[in-house]
């Protein structure tokens, strides 16, 4: 299993910004190993956030994003002490879940 993924959610204004860095390998099927053997792809495929059970960013991945990716983005209507939940499922069909809360400033 991965690390946590570091995540942090905070009211700025009317807007919550959420950041994340998700720790994860992300090969892309196309590099060599040191006896020249293709690494086989490993990626995040699906990844979902959601704010109080409601998801707020759904995306699909592919193998052309950046080992241990950093995401951030900003929606309207959260409250400090609101949760905020990140679930991914790679290629390999391994799946984390983190949880955090909104904080002020």
């Amino acid at each position: 299993m991965t690390e946590p993924t570091r995540l942090r959610a905070s009211l700025q204004g009317e807007k919550t910004v959420v950041r994340m860095q998700m720790t994860h390998d992300m090969e892309t099927g196309q590099r060599r190993d040191g006896s020249g053997r293709t690494i086989p792809a490993w990626f995040i495929r699906e990844l979902a956030v959601s704010h109080n059970g409601r998801i707020v960013l759904q995306a699909q991945w592919g193998p052309a994003i950046a080992k241990n990716p950093y995401l951030q983005f900003a929606f309207r209507g959260g409250r400090a002490g609101d949760r905020i939940q990140v679930r991914w499922l790679d290629s390999r069909g391994e799946q984390r879940t983190d949880e955090t809360a909104i904080v002020t400033g």
